[in-house]
């Protein structure tokens, strides 16, 4: 319960819905978030406020910090939420006697074959479900989510109904919440000597050739093409960022695209049915798996495939861009997650397609 718009219309529908509810505020940086604690007292529920402001920072904030400095772009609210956030609630809704746990996420749940799936909340411009791939079973059983029906708009007017115009006309809320700006300040100040650390290296083409200095490899991702800090005459993206030799390479758009992509720690609700939504994708290119690769892309069609070592790759089919690594994929058949991983490092990509050719024309 942060005391914003999303936790306090939640607070309210559940009321409406004839639940007894209390409110939990996190903390996790910056001041005490007082704002939970006044609209509580406003609402009348019973309120208490967890401080967690040094582990957050020990395993996420860190974890933000050292992903940059591997040359991988990290996304925290991934990690935050089944290691903080849920968490949390669940210990605390077993502390205080409560049966089920709520939040402001723009989802929804579907319960099918004895599993629970969430599903892309109805205002596209605020679904949540990409943040949501590694919370397990066991949490979402316990979940409600009653905003997953609603726009953002209808959330402010039923604030509106309910009173509370001024609640209602506040500005959104931060995606990262440690961060206020831009992610490099925030590198540079929570490292201070960064730069020295680091310091500058060397803008490449893919031949290798270098094309100009840049401030250091955390300072930049892949498909950015703004606020490079250098002119080619041409539109350039950051291709690949190689932390160990502190070189960024650059390219145009047509270089970003992808066929193949691997990734890491993948983890599945169903596993069967989701390789026959893989084959399914394979055989008509649609209408059964599909894969986002950052938050706010689409869907893209896509097929799983498993290599002999255990590797797991995915071929795209649909076009695709930017492979980041460090990003989620997040697997989807129709609205249902039904799955995501970390996208990994593509060095030895070219390996994997290598034995896949091979196996195809044998």
């Amino acid at each position: 319960m942060s005391g914003g718009i999303d936790s306090t219309a939640t607070c309210l529908m559940l009321r409406e819905m004839g639940y007894e509810v209390i409110g939990l505020t996190m903390w996790v940086w910056g001041e005490e978030p007082l704002e939970a604690r006044r609209l509580a007292e406003r609402l009348g529920i019973a309120h208490y406020l967890v401080d967690e402001r040094e582990a957050f920072r020990r395993e996420v904030v860190q974890n933000f910090i050292d992903e940059y400095l591997c040359g991988r772009t990290p996304n925290p609210c991934v990690m935050c939420n089944p290691l903080f956030k849920f968490r949390i609630l669940r210990e605390w809704a077993d502390r205080l006697g409560c049966e089920l746990m709520a939040t402001g996420h723009y989802i929804s749940l579907e319960h099918r074959d004895g599993k629970y799936y969430v599903v892309t909340g109805d205002d596209h411009l605020k679904d949540q479900s990409y943040f949501l791939w590694r919370l397990p079973q066991e949490v979402l059983r316990r979940c409600l989510f009653p905003l997953g029906h609603y726009t953002k708009q209808q959330v402010r007017q039923y604030l509106r109904d309910h009173g509370l115009t001024v609640k209602a006309e506040e500005g959104e809320s931060m995606e990262v919440c440690f961060i206020q700006g831009d992610y490099r300040d925030f590198l540079r100040q929570q490292c201070p000597d960064l730069e020295q650390r680091i310091g500058p290296g060397w803008f490449v083409n893919s031949e290798g050739m270098k094309l100009g200095e840049h401030q250091g490899f955390p300072f930049y991702t892949i498909g950015q093409r703004r606020g490079l800090g250098i002119a080619l005459g041409k539109p350039a993206f950051v291709l690949r960022i190689n932390p160990q030799k502190n070189t960024v390479m650059l390219g145009d758009a047509e270089q970003l695209r992808a066929d193949y992509m691997l990734i890491e720690q993948l983890q599945l609700v169903d596993e069967a049915e989701v390789m026959q939504a893989s084959n399914q994708s394979a055989h008509d290119g649609e209408g059964g798996l599909s894969v986002r690769i950052r938050y706010r892309s689409k869907p893209i069609p896509c097929q799983l495939i498993k290599a002999d070592d255990g590797q797991t790759l995915v071929r795209f089919l649909a076009e695709a861009s930017a492979i980041t690594p460090g990003q989620s994929a997040v697997f989807y058949i129709g609205q249902r997650l039904v799955g995501g991983a970390y996208i990994a490092s593509q060095r030895g990509l070219g390996l994997y397609l290598s034995q896949l050719q091979a196996i195809t024309n044998g």
